[in-house]
């Protein structure tokens, strides 16, 4: 799925362990409680995507665009944040931030 439009897609509950998304367009994408487990998002415009209850663990998230994205909920742990973009990311812990969010809810 390297460079795929997936703009606006209805991907809830989707199992894409594994997943090569790197520079994959999924602008506005519904990834609610999606298992992208060891997932590559390198460089991957993710911006206003839904991510609630999704499962990031080891997911590779680097030079991602996470602006306006909703991480209710979501499984961070493990996942590679560098460079990641966040501007008014709703953060697993519902909190909206522009920075860095914690990697669970809890945190």
């Amino acid at each position: 799925l390297t460079n795929a439009n997936l703009t606006g897609a209805d991907l809830t509950g989707a199992d894409l362990l594994n997943a090569d998304l790197t520079d994959a367009n999924l602008t506005y994408a519904n990834l609610t409680n999606a298992n992208l487990t060891g997932a590559t998002f390198q460089g991957a415009n993710l911006e206003g995507a839904h991510l609630a209850r999704a499962t990031l663990y080891l997911a590779n998230l680097t030079d991602a665009n996470l602006s306006g994205a909703d991480l209710t909920d979501a499984y961070l742990e493990g996942a590679n944040l560098n460079l990641v973009i966040w501007s008014d990311t709703t953060c697993p812990n519902g909190v909206v931030q522009s920075t860095e969010c914690p990697r669970t809810a809890a945190g």
